[in-house]
């Protein structure tokens, strides 16, 4: 994604945690390209080098691997930055299911030293990515940020909970922040591999091996998809809004339309079959649903687009469009 209207970030010094993966890889690409100088944080444990490859001999690009969950290191990298950019989390509801310490002490003891490392370091921006798995049961459609339900698994907990410490950072410190609630993002760069490969990337590679892909459930669970473009769109109004009113608040970043497990095995196979005619007769299979997975998920963005100037510009069809040249260059290497 390039545009020009995010000049104000020229030779801003920006940190980007957990920059190696694929929402962050794909910022630091956008705040290099606004000119801006941008360090690199993360401790590769699901994020890849190859991520940030083009970059790194860039003369505004500095790499620190390190861990948020050590508090010097986050100190360290903090050092004479202008904005913070924090995407480092460790990801999945099934992971965090399966091993909730670990998922505790990356997204809730990181994000404190994160936070707490910006506020001593008197940053003047701090923009932190929060999750749509924060609105738990509540069925409502769409999600409206001010009604929330019980989170359904530790990683939705997890992602709450920063939401409740940036709150409290204003509150008791006066340190603003902006947090942005993301639905089901996809696009190049995103990993297909390992049992918490998200759905988009996993289907194709999936369907680039010939194979059904398994749904879990009647495939009648639907999920806002949101392009990366979208996202990455979203976090430089975030970082950079001159609207007071527009800090200290949560906003959801998606498209705001919904659909179906099972249509997006078919839009992934109507795009896939410009490059594999035989793929038409694959159909999906179903499995069990899985333990804390939310039926629906549909965003409101009438408050980004109010308060940050939000207007995303690609929808699934054309997003899957986008990515889907990438996505079978890349994924069928490793068929």
């Amino acid at each position: 994604m390039k545009t020009t209207k995010f000049n104000q970030l020229k030779n801003k010094n920006v940190l980007v945690t957990g920059g190696c993966g694929f929402i962050g890889s794909h910022l630091i690409k956008a705040l290099l390209e606004q000119g801006a100088k941008v360090k690199c944080l993360d401790n590769l444990s699901t994020g890849k080098f190859v991520n940030i490859k083009e970059f790194y001999e860039h003369s505004s690009f500095e790499f620190i691997e390190g861990d948020i969950r050590d508090f010097d290191t986050c100190a360290k990298a903090m050092q004479n930055c202008d904005y913070v950019s924090h995407q480092a989390a460790l990801g999945s509801v099934p992971r965090s299911l399966k091993t909730p310490l670990n998922t505790h002490s990356v997204n809730v003891t990181g994000f404190l030293n994160v936070i707490e490392a910006a506020r001593l370091a008197k940053v003047s921006r701090f923009v932190f990515a929060a999750s749509s798995s924060a609105y738990g049961d509540n069925a409502n459609l769409p999600k409206i940020e001010s009604e929330i339900g019980r989170p359904l698994s530790p990683y939705a907990a997890t992602k709450l909970v920063n939401e409740i410490y940036a709150g409290v950072y204003k509150q008791s410190f006066g340190f603003d922040s902006i947090g942005l609630r993301y639905f089901n993002v996809f696009g190049p760069k995103q990993d297909p591999d390992g049992a918490y490969a998200a759905v988009i990337p996993k289907f194709v590679s999936t369907l680039l091996q010939g194979k059904s892909p398994v749904i879990n459930g009647d495939g009648s669970f639907s999920r806002d998809y949101t392009y990366i473009d979208n996202v990455i769109e979203a976090n430089l109004l975030a970082l950079t809004t001159p609207n007071k009113h527009a800090l200290n608040e949560i906003y959801n970043i998606a498209y705001g339309e919904r659909t179906t497990l099972v249509e997006l095995v078919n839009l992934l196979k109507e795009r896939l079959l410009n490059y594999d005619s035989s793929l038409a007769q694959i159909k999906p299979e179903f499995g069990p649903e899985r333990p804390g997975d939310v039926p629906h998920s549909l965003a409101s963005i009438q408050k980004a687009r109010n308060l940050l100037g939000y207007n995303p510009q690609c929808d699934i069809s054309e997003g899957i469009t986008k990515a889907i040249d990438w996505y079978y260059e890349n994924l069928k290497i490793n068929t």
